[in-house]
């Protein structure tokens, strides 16, 4: 009886043993760039009607799009990244689940077919198991995470309506400055 049970202490060690050795995976592949949300247009088609110089177009042009963007609240030329897409990065379920789930069937299992004098024995050898394997379990888990794009078609739809009032009051400067605006 004790070779049996000091066997089965040395087959439970060594699977325990065996559930802490992580074996590297294979990187998961770099997300693709995000989907590409078209710019808005901003352009505004204006021909002079009073022999307006090269250098007076430019700078009507610079004046009226100043006018336009505080006005507007938009500005063609401003940097930065498109605020209406977003990555969120998520996994299966949370960090330790497995382990306790793990933990727990094992220490069922392990007190039930156990004998009746040994149940604690049994049931502490199963939640090392359990527990051993249910951490492999989430190690893979967390090197299994998936990145998703999300758009917000609000900011998009935002975001173009302030193109086109930065159009309109483009458009209505140089109007105002004599050019011919389409």
């Amino acid at each position: 009886m004790k070779q049996v049970s000091s066997f089965l202490i040395a087959v439970v060690g060594a699977i325990c043993l065996a559930g802490c050795v992580e074996i590297p995976a294979a990187p998961a592949p770099p997300p693709g760039p995000p989907p590409e949300v078209p710019a808005p247009d901003t352009t505004v088609y204006a021909y002079p009607t009073h022999g307006q110089s090269p250098e007076q177009q430019d700078r009507d042009r610079y004046e009226c799009s100043g006018w336009a963007s505080q006005q507007s609240g938009f500005s063609p030329s401003a940097p930065g990244v498109q605020a209406q897409t977003r990555v969120v990065s998520a996994q299966a379920r949370p960090s330790g689940t497995g382990t306790a789930i793990g933990a727990v069937t094992g220490a069922i299992l392990g007190a039930a077919i156990s004998d009746p004098w040994q149940a604690a024995t049994g049931a502490l050898a199963g939640a090392m198991v359990g527990g051993a394997i249910g951490n492999a379990a989430d190690a893979a888990d967390a090197r299994q995470t998936r990145t998703v794009y999300v758009t917000d078609r609000r900011q998009v739809t935002v975001q173009q309506s302030q193109a086109n009032n930065y159009r309109r009051a483009m458009g209505a400067c140089l109007d105002a400055r004599g050019y011919s605006v389409k």
